[in-house]
């Protein structure tokens, strides 16, 4: 998403929407030929991030909604960044009206981050692009799926870091973009009562792993590109389901020593597992859940999947489909704002 100046000069408020993502795995998170992590992702609908951004007198910003704490201060911490990296002395107050659970795997962190940034530079009217919005909030540090999803939407393959690089800035470089088929499904599952790996846990996690075998590379290498890829773009879901499966156990065993199993959740893996006992899917845990997924053929088997598995009180369950487009945004009514000016 690049913005610039509108010729009518830029909005005092904008509405912007983003999706969220389903990690589906990384391919080498050892970087055994020079790229490390490269990874394979989804937009989804359903369990976005919508925000209102309106210009504003006051230096403090006034953050509004259904937020933690901790969610409104990297609100706030993200708007003092933008303001420092363009110095510019532009003021934003902010309202979150929906945004996923935090650190369940759906990368609400990054587009959060990457709404409030472009919600900023379109009232500043400063030239900028994702990338950008992204390296100076510091997003992306191993994946790139959140970043390019927010642009593009759809199934997106990225080419990790190359780990010769003194350059720790840049971005993921985006290797493949599909139009992810309309009539396939995804049953979430999200254990209510945990949260996923993340901060320090999981930087101390990922550095207490043993490396990642080269000839398993290799293996989800050959998965993506000569599997994942074309199933999605022949719309062979019996394909599809087979290799995302694979991979996901595969991944999955790697980081079962830290987040204590192939899943997060023995309860989201034991539903996971009765759906797969009943029909085709393609089941696996997205980046650290607790969230897990099982993609299925249609609403029609997504329903009786979710029929299937439903009565554990911790256990929350939507159906989603693919998002094929990048985030998007409106001019917004300020008068809100002005009232409470006012007021």
């Amino acid at each position: 998403m690049r913005t610039q100046t509108d010729r009518l000069g830029p909005p005092p408020a904008i509405t912007l929407e983003t999706a969220a993502r389903l990690h589906l795995g990384f391919i080498d998170p050892n970087g055994s030929l020079g790229r490390a992590f490269g990874s394979v992702g989804l937009s989804i609908e359903g369990h976005g991030t919508r925000i209102t951004a309106r210009r504003s007198q006051q230096q403090t910003p006034r953050i509004d909604g259904n937020i933690t704490d901790d969610q409104r201060m990297r609100i706030a911490h993200h708007i003092a960044q933008l303001q420092n990296a363009f110095a510019i002395d532009q003021h934003i107050d902010i309202e979150v009206h929906d945004a996923p659970r935090a650190h369940t795997g759906l990368g609400s962190g990054t587009q959060l981050a990457l709404a409030i940034g472009a919600a900023f530079v379109h009232i500043a009217g400063i030239e900028a692009n994702t990338a950008d919005i992204a390296r100076i909030l510091g997003r992306g540090a191993r994946s790139g799926i959140g970043i390019h999803g927010f642009d593009h939407g759809g199934l997106i393959v990225d080419g990790g870091r190359n780990t010769a690089s003194n350059d720790t800035s840049s971005m993921p470089p985006l290797l493949a973009r599909q139009t992810f088929p309309d009539d396939w499904r995804v049953l979430l599952i999200d254990d209510t009562s945990r949260q996923g790996l993340h901060g320090d846990e999981e930087r101390c996690g990922l550095a207490s792993l043993a490396p990642f075998p080269a000839h398993l590379a290799a293996h989800l290498s050959h998965l993506v590109l000569m599997r994942i890829l074309p199933a999605v773009a022949e719309h062979d879901f019996a394909i599809f389901a087979d290799a995302i499966s694979d991979m996901q156990q595969t991944i999955g065993e790697y980081f079962a020593p830290v987040q204590g199993g192939v899943f997060a959740s023995p309860a989201v893996a034991r539903a996971l597992d009765a759906v797969a006992a009943e029909q085709q899917a393609g089941i696996g845990q997205t980046s650290w859940g607790p969230v897990g997924f099982a993609f299925v053929a249609s609403a029609q088997r997504a329903l009786a999947a979710a029929q299937r598995v439903s009565g554990n009180a911790s256990l929350s369950f939507s159906i989603a489909v693919a998002r094929n487009r990048g985030a998007s945004w409106r001019a917004a009514d300020d008068r809100r704002h002005r009232d409470a000016n006012a007021a």
